[in-house]
């Protein structure tokens, strides 16, 4: 039972991604539809990303009172049903409108099923489960790209990805007699979302180590959504890449990040998540080197693989440690403002970015990077001693 529910859960995670990366592959064909600048896209994203943040601060409460099992099963219905709303949108405001269940089904999600596989398994779990997180997020564009060269438009393409979402949410339903099975299995667990009352967010900041971690966190996702976004910009407008070329190239950072993963799952056997974590920073120290410095257009396309590999282990290891430093009492909660800073980071930093490119220059793409690792470092190292006193 225990190994079924860890197969639906790895579907989970598939289906969190696939939605992820919808609106990035449907949006030259949406806003030519709807009338509106192509920077309209922001609005949406940042309205979903308003609702995760919302949603994410309050899984502790949710989780404790409802248990992981409806809070998913619920959530995904939720991004099911914004999903189709989406679907059968006519106008930009429409889209804003189905925005807030999509941003709050997907908050409440992420951290609930984090936290749980956090507690219940090996930290290569953690490491698979978010590789299989990027497998749906490739799959996203792919099934939209089916809809468009098909003729049935962004549409359909949305309404393929709501149905896969409504299958899920009907396994996950039939599946809640399992997670209640696990509940009940594991004493600590059990209280930890039944007994003991949920912290506010004073409390979770005053936690020793909770400031550091979050701003980790914060880092951690502003460094990989901004390389995400500007790595192809950069290749093109500083080395002179041609831009089908350029996204092209860009994407090695994304396969980067997934053969990462899977590779990360390994690692664990051997290594803990601090050292995971320490791991990864390396490699994207190493592979900002390869990127900043002149030795030609080739070893800067590997400096990008280098840095999804960094990325690839830094967030399943830090999900994954939090039971360990701050106690399996306080992990949902910690989790959840986690995934609130990490929001942030990604819904902020890249538009700073953006505004440095246009007013200063695209070349110091690497060296705000750079500048972001660094501070995550600082904030990691910082932050372990500060949790040993949780642990004692």
């Amino acid at each position: 039972m225990f190994q079924l529910l860890l197969v639906i859960i790895y579907l989970a995670f598939i289906s969190l991604g696939l939605p992820d990366s919808l609106l990035g592959s449907a949006w030259p064909t949406m806003y030519q539809e709807f009338s509106v600048p192509v920077s309209y896209a922001g609005g949406i994203s940042m309205i979903i990303a308003v609702g995760t943040i919302i949603s994410s601060l309050q899984s502790d409460r949710l989780t404790k009172k409802f248990g992981t099992g409806k809070v998913t099963a619920v959530s995904v219905l939720m991004t099911a049903i914004a999903l189709f709303g989406f679907s059968i949108s006519h106008s930009y405001a429409s889209l804003c409108l189905w925005a807030v269940p999509y941003g709050l089904g997907a908050g409440s999600v992420d951290a609930s099923l984090n936290n749980y596989v956090a507690l219940h398994y090996a930290s290569r779990h953690m490491s698979w489960l978010h590789c299989m997180w990027g497998v749906g997020a490739s799959l996203g564009p792919y099934i939209m790209g089916y809809a468009l060269t098909g003729g049935q438009g962004w549409n359909m393409g949305y309404r393929y990805i709501a149905i896969l979402q409504v299958a899920l949410t009907l396994i996950l339903i039939f599946s809640l007699p399992l997670w209640k099975k696990q509940g009940a299995s594991d004493t600590g667990q059990r209280n930890s979302e039944e007994k003991i009352a949920p912290l506010s967010l004073r409390q979770i900041i005053n936690i020793p180590g909770a400031k550091e971690v979050m701003i980790t966190f914060f880092c951690y996702c502003a460094l990989e959504q901004t390389t995400g976004l500007w790595a192809s910009s950069y290749l093109v407008l500083h080395l002179g890449l041609l831009e089908d070329t350029a996204a092209g190239f860009a994407g090695l950072f994304f396969i980067g990040i997934t053969a990462g993963r899977a590779l990360s799952g390994f690692l664990t056997m051997k290594l803990n998540d601090t050292q995971m974590i320490r791991l990864g920073q390396g490699l994207i120290l190493s592979g900002i080197a390869l990127v900043l410095l002149p030795f030609g257009n080739v070893i800067a396309l590997t400096g990008l693989i280098f840095i999804g590999l960094g990325c690839a282990p830094v967030y399943p290891s830090i999900i994954h440690s939090t039971p360990e430093h701050f106690g399996a009492d306080k992990s949902q909660a910690m989790i959840g403002v986690q995934m609130a800073s990490a929001y942030l980071g990604t819904c902020f930093m890249p538009p700073v970015f953006g505004f440095i490119a246009n007013h200063v220059s695209v070349s110091l793409f690497p060296v705000y990077l750079l500048a972001i690792l660094a501070l995550m470092v600082v904030m990691h190292e910082k932050m372990l001693p500060k949790v040993s006193v949780n642990c004692k």
